[in-house]
């Protein structure tokens, strides 16, 4: 394998000139760079990894931590971290916690000991104790420990964390963007399937519709989790019917509420309009297309390693917590009732009397 001297031999440099070139830490000449790029090259150099991050004290490393990647939204999200990333000069190195408090404290363990950069990270839930708690006495006596964050630069996602880095979407906007839509259709029932209520965005989209609705009109509300699958109880509930619309938690969540009322004879939206949020890949694909909130993914991506990158080199400056804006994708999903239309519950039902006798 060639060696940093015989590049150097090959481009009739030095070897700090080649060090300097390839690491792009000093200015030279473009005809010495190109001739050190192509010695490179040709000899089919690669750099020691370890060496130079024993010389410099970084990796080149960034780790991501995300709590699901069944939920469509957070590969996406990777996809956009990892080409900011790329940009900046790091590779990615990525743990899928599984919603796991446990194996989420085992993965920031593991990224910190292979001496990543920086990690962007996605807490599973809200972070409420990260410091040394302590009790009366002594310091180091009576203490009770809770898990502490990773002693690097560090940048939160979606879920903002107490006193770090943190980048996220309007989600009060988001939600209050979703009630106004449904106002202006003219629904009147609507139910409202939120997230887990362990996390800051899903409290944050529900404050920001509900404040919107009219408060004089009812809303049938239910945690519906962030994946495919829907509870059985919601799904008893949307087919018993009575609803104009179905506010979403994510655009996973929509799908599968699509799918539980058309299997039913439920048509969407004739009979009920569903809107997602998000905006991933799946909501364009799906039948009807998917009305639904889009989040910034590639700004907050930007944003994460931009972050990072101020935080390697200032160290002690003041946590930033950048809120980006979000917008309404109107599709096919959701359409305005301009007529009183039979409730969801009678139609399904005059349709299953209606096959029963045709059967």
């Amino acid at each position: 394998m060639a060696s940093m001297r015989d590049v150097a031999e090959a481009a009739g440099v030095s070897v700090a000139t080649v060090s300097h070139v390839l690491r792009g830490t000093k200015r030279v000449t473009p005809a010495v760079g190109a001739r050190v790029r192509a010695a490179a090259e040709a000899l089919g150099y690669v750099p020691n990894g370890q060496a130079s991050a024993l010389r410099t004290g970084r990796t080149g490393v960034l780790g991501v931590a995300l709590p699901d990647l069944a939920n469509p939204l957070f590969p996406a999200l990777l996809q956009a971290v990892e080409a900011a990333a790329r940009a900046a000069g790091f590779l990615v190195m990525l743990h899928d916690t599984g919603n796991d408090l446990a194996l989420e404290r085992e993965a920031l363990g593991r990224l910190v000991a292979l001496r990543v950069d920086g990690i962007v990270w996605v807490p599973a839930h809200d972070q409420g104790g990260t410091r040394l708690v302590r009790t009366a006495g002594c310091p180091g006596t009576g203490a009770r420990r809770e898990p502490p964050l990773p002693d690097v630069p560090l940048v939160a996602l979606d879920r903002p964390v107490a006193d770090r880095d943190a980048v996220f979407s309007d989600h009060v906007s988001g939600g209050t963007l979703v009630a106004t839509h449904l106002k202006a259709l003219g629904v009147r029932r609507v139910a409202l399937l939120h997230g887990a209520s362990s996390v800051t965005s899903s409290r944050a989209r529900r404050r920001g519709f509900l404040a919107e609705w009219d408060p004089l009109t009812p809303v049938w509300e239910a945690q519906s989790g962030f994946g495919p699958e829907l509870p059985g109880a919601v799904v008893r509930r949307l087919r018993g019917g009575g609803f104009d619309a179905v506010a979403c938690a994510n655009d996973a969540v929509a799908v599968a509420v699509i799918r539980t009322l058309e299997r039913d004879g439920v048509r969407v939206p004739r009979d009920v309009s569903v809107v997602g949020f998000d905006d991933v890949p799946l909501a364009r694909l799906v039948s009807p297309p998917l009305t639904t909130v889009r989040q910034p993914l590639g700004a907050i991506g930007a944003a994460a390693v931009r972050l990072l990158v101020e935080r390697m080199a200032d160290r002690a400056r003041a946590a930033r917590q950048v809120v980006l804006p979000v917008e309404l994708v109107v599709r096919g999903s959701t359409e305005a009732k301009h007529v009183a239309k039979e409730s969801v519950g009678q139609s399904v039902t005059a349709r299953a009397e209606e096959r029963s006798r045709s059967a």
